[in-house]
């Protein structure tokens, strides 16, 4: 990427014509590379030393990619095939690390875009970790137990000879829990005869840490509130709106409530709920044995709680509130959400699931001068108790529940002050701008440190 006298826009738009010639018709992955170089091409701009070596370009190319069939045998006795994937981005700070996604629609842009969102994620916690995603279409949907088990030692079968302690350590993700994480393990300690931490979010019996299930919900509340604190502001008395229903909505309400903030709404892919009254931490402890025992829809929740409306087919961002969460799903708020929330008041966003807002939407955040907090930066408690699960079992030893989430707190606000440092403009904080930024140079000063390999 040459600069010349071009400006700052046309170098963005040079370099994003030639990534997306590299990288045809992989929508999300060209969404997460251009929010990270619109912030970090003027950056460069003004840093010759990343500049002429064309770090941006080799960051946006993965290191390796690496994709397998996975035959497995269901209940029937039928013989089943599945493809598996593992892109490891970059681990110039450590060995790779990120989830594994089970899903039916799980596909390579999906995951070439999260393994690169992980390596600034993980970049920002301060922990020695790179960045790599991986998964199957796989669907543990309506799988038997045994069908799941036999699929996972299926899939570790081919990934074990690409992972290891000092290597790539994987997590679980969507469609992968602490069951799915211990079978993993289970094969690969098969595998390789070694019991080594090179699996985290694993069952508490076989080595995972307490509150890995809470700590990316919790973790984006904990940014929250770092930010509504600089502003002299506290999550107490504040109305909050949270999409999806999954451990990060359910947790990050968890922790809302705790803080005194209410809880207004809650989502599955079929629709929202909103409740006038706010969802209690009774009601939430009847919701995780809908969606964690049951495996119901939050539809249901009226039926219990007949105060509440339900919203079939619709996100829950109309509804008038403080703050809000996203933690479903990449891409659920656009711009006539984000413009319909500003409308309504809302005065902070941050994002619980991977990418959730769109670009557009970001747009109207920053026009507005509303907090927003990117999910690389919001999100990151769930990659930081992985990485203190992988500390502690290097150390063969076990964390309470208070010293984790301690350390839980100290890596978010961290992360936070890192943002202010790169994102203060004047009296508004771009978070975005600051989460870029310093999650690219301490990547970019390692790659430096390496030399050309």
């Amino acid at each position: 990427m040459e600069f010349g006298n071009l400006s700052t826009d046309q170098v963005l738009d040079q370099f994003m014509q030639g990534f997306a010639r590299r990288n045809p018709g992989e929508e999300n992955f060209q969404q997460a590379v251009h929010e990270l170089a619109a912030d970090i091409v003027p950056f460069m701009m003004q840093h010759p030393k990343y500049r002429k070596m064309h770090l941006l370009e080799r960051l946006t190319e993965p290191d390796r990619i690496i994709t397998f069939r996975v035959n497995w045998v269901d209940d029937h006795g039928c013989i089943r095939t599945n493809r598996g994937y593992r892109v490891q981005h970059n681990n110039s700070i450590g060995p790779y690390k990120g989830g594994l996604r089970f899903h039916k629609d799980v596909k390579l842009d999906d995951l070439k875009f999260l393994a690169f969102e992980q390596t600034f994620k993980n970049s920002l916690t301060g922990l020695p970790m790179g960045g790599a995603k991986g998964g199957s279409d796989f669907n543990p949907k309506g799988k038997s137990d045994l069908e799941i088990m036999r699929f996972c030692q299926a899939f570790m079968t081919h990934l074990y000879r690409y992972i290891g302690p000092h290597t790539d350590v994987p997590a679980g993700d969507i469609g992968v829990g602490s069951r799915e994480v211990s079978f993993l393990y289970g094969q690969f300690k098969r595998m390789t005869n070694e019991l080594t931490p090179v699996l985290t979010g694993k069952d508490l019996a076989v080595g995972g840490s307490l509150i890995r299930m809470e700590a990316t919900g919790y973790g984006a509340v904990y940014m929250a509130a770092n930010m509504l604190e600089a502003k002299g502001e506290s999550l107490a008395g504040k109305t909050a709106i949270v999409s999806g229903s999954g451990n990060v909505a359910v947790y990050a309400s968890e922790k809302l409530i705790e803080k005194g903030a209410k809880v207004l709404t809650l989502s599955d892919s079929a629709g929202f709920i909103f409740d006038k009254d706010g969802i209690d931490s009774e009601k939430l402890e009847w919701i995780k044995e809908l969606k964690f025992e049951r495996r119901g829809r939050i539809s249901e929740y009226v039926d219990q709680f007949p105060n509440a409306e339900y919203f079939e087919g619709e996100r829950p961002w109309k509804i008038q509130a403080d703050l809000a969460f996203p933690c479903a799903t990449q891409n659920e708020i656009d711009e006539a959400d984000a413009k319909q929330m500003i409308a309504n008041g809302c005065q902070l966003v941050a994002e619980g699931a991977n990418m959730p807002s769109n670009e557009a939407a970001i747009r109207v955040y920053q026009d507005a001068r509303i907090m927003f907090a990117p999910a690389k930066a919001a999100n990151a408690g769930g990659v930081a108790v992985s990485g203190l699960e992988m500390a502690q079992n290097s150390m063969r030893y076990h964390w309470s529940r208070e010293e984790v989430d301690t350390k839980l707190q100290t890596i978010m606000a961290d992360i936070h002050n890192r943002m202010v440092e790169y994102g203060t403009e004047g009296d508004y904080i771009n978070y975005q701008k600051g989460a870029n930024i310093a999650g690219f140079i301490k990547v970019a000063d390692a790659m430096l440190a390496l030399g050309v390999i």
